[in-house]
């Protein structure tokens, strides 16, 4: 990826969420697994996977409005991109996307309740 694009890949996605899930909290990792998961289902159309894809590539973006370093505040922009995303695409969305994001988030973070 190259600082004048914000282009998605899995590799990047996946990069990210390994190295900063705990910096980025729970709440950020579940969101952004909600729209991967529902970005692999084969029914999600081409225009909700564009959007997905556009907030998952903001979030492996190394160039962000709120640099990811800055504590407490670093993933907000993140967050508000994801949520946009999520509104757009909400029907795709299921509870087998859900569960899958569960699973994941609990393997990283363990059961916070």
């Amino acid at each position: 990826m190259d600082n004048n694009t914000q282009e998605y890949s899995d590799s990047g996605f996946w990069h990210k969420l390994k190295h900063y899930a705990k910096q980025a909290g729970k709440e950020v990792v579940e969101k952004a697994l909600w729209l991967y998961y529902a970005a692999q289902r084969p029914d999600t159309p081409k225009w909700a996977k564009t959007a997905i894809f556009g907030a998952l590539a903001y979030f492996i973006s190394p160039i962000d409005a709120i640099p990811d370093i800055t504590p407490f505040v670093g993933f907000t922009d993140d967050l508000g991109a994801i949520a946009a995303a999520i509104a757009m695409v909400s029907v795709y969305i299921d509870d087998n996307v859900k569960q899958q994001a569960a699973e994941k988030t609990e393997a990283w973070f363990g059961d916070q309740h």
